[in-house]
């Protein structure tokens, strides 16, 4: 298939993930430390944190905070993307501090185990420990917590709308809103994006179906929604959305179908359907599409956030 990519992309435009089996993508992703830059920033302060993740084991966490932000101030919950196997890239950590200053909130940064030597459901339940941990420490953190969201791209997308939903089921206080980029949402692969889009760059269902396949380890429990959230048996009482797609990517039409059902169900959802993009476009900081994209997600956090 022929993708018309913006030329503003390129070279990405050209390149695909370096995945070839989940155990090469797990050992690449292990090789991407936390960049040093953020703890010597003039305009954020970092600080890491260790919590109690699935099972009680630990994990890290990365709370930004603008240095001259009011308190106690909202906070957006962050999962970073790479396929369930990707650690934090650096474009992740420049677009996390983006959002903590355009908001302006604080940004709780979440570095959840990774498959495939943690497969499902470890991934969610770091996420959502990181959420809850959040709320139990909103005092200590100078943090609003009746002005919480959770956001994500790609894989994190995914984890953003799991923790919703895990919120909700669990009884805990439910995010402000959801920010889903590009993110994936159902397992099945069953949509004409997915079909279609075999070799699409930077991501495509052919490295879809190897993701599903080194994240799930052949599980097909009961609570299966929470890998696959457009299996939820409802999606009534979730939070309101921002959902964005990306026009030549294998995730966009499964996306669109989440952000509909969330509508059907009752949330109020902002659909951003990006042309000529492809997955992980945002790379590119300086593409005028990318910048009015981030200026999109920031503006409905804001919206959300300081209502």
């Amino acid at each position: 298939m022929k993708y018309n990519i913006n030329k503003e992309f390129f070279p990405f435009s050209k390149i695909s993930m370096p995945i070839r089996s989940p155990r090469l993508a797990g050992f690449l992703g292990s090789l991407m430390p936390v960049p040093r830059w953020i703890f010597h920033d003039k305009e954020i302060s970092v600080k890491r944190e260790k919590i109690g993740g699935y099972k009680g084991e630990e994990i890290e966490i990365l709370v930004f905070s603008p240095r001259e932000i009011r308190e106690p101030a909202p906070c957006l919950v962050y999962y970073h993307g790479g396929g369930f196997f990707f650690g934090g890239a650096g474009h992740h950590y420049k677009i996390s501090k983006q959002y903590a200053l355009g908001t302006p909130c604080k940004l709780v940064f979440a570095q959840y185990r990774l498959a495939p030597k943690h497969p499902f459901p470890t991934a969610p339940e770091d996420c959502f420990a990181a959420y809850k941990w959040t709320l139990d420490n909103a005092d200590l953190l100078g943090i609003d917590k009746t002005r919480i969201a959770v956001g994500g791209d790609s894989a994190g997308g995914n984890l953003a709308a799991v923790v919703s939903q895990m919120a909700r089921d669990r009884g805990e206080v439910l995010p402000t809103c959801q920010m889903l980029v590009y993110p994936v949402t159902d397992r099945r692969m069953t949509s004409e994006s997915s079909r279609l889009m075999t070799d699409a760059p930077m991501w495509n269902s052919t490295l879809s179906k190897m993701m599903w396949q080194g994240y799930l380890q052949g599980y097909d429990g009961e609570d299966i929604a929470y890998a696959s959230p457009a299996e939820a048996k409802s999606l009534e009482g979730l939070p309101d959305a921002y959902v964005e797609t990306a026009e030549f990517d294998s995730l966009r039409d499964e996306a669109k179908e989440y952000a509909t059902l969330l509508e059907q169900s009752g949330s109020e959802v902002v659909l951003n359907e990006t042309l000529g993009t492809m997955h992980g476009y945002d790379i590119v900081r300086k593409s005028p599409v990318t910048k009015a994209s981030v200026g999109a997600r920031i503006a409905y956090l804001q919206s959300k956030l300081y209502k």
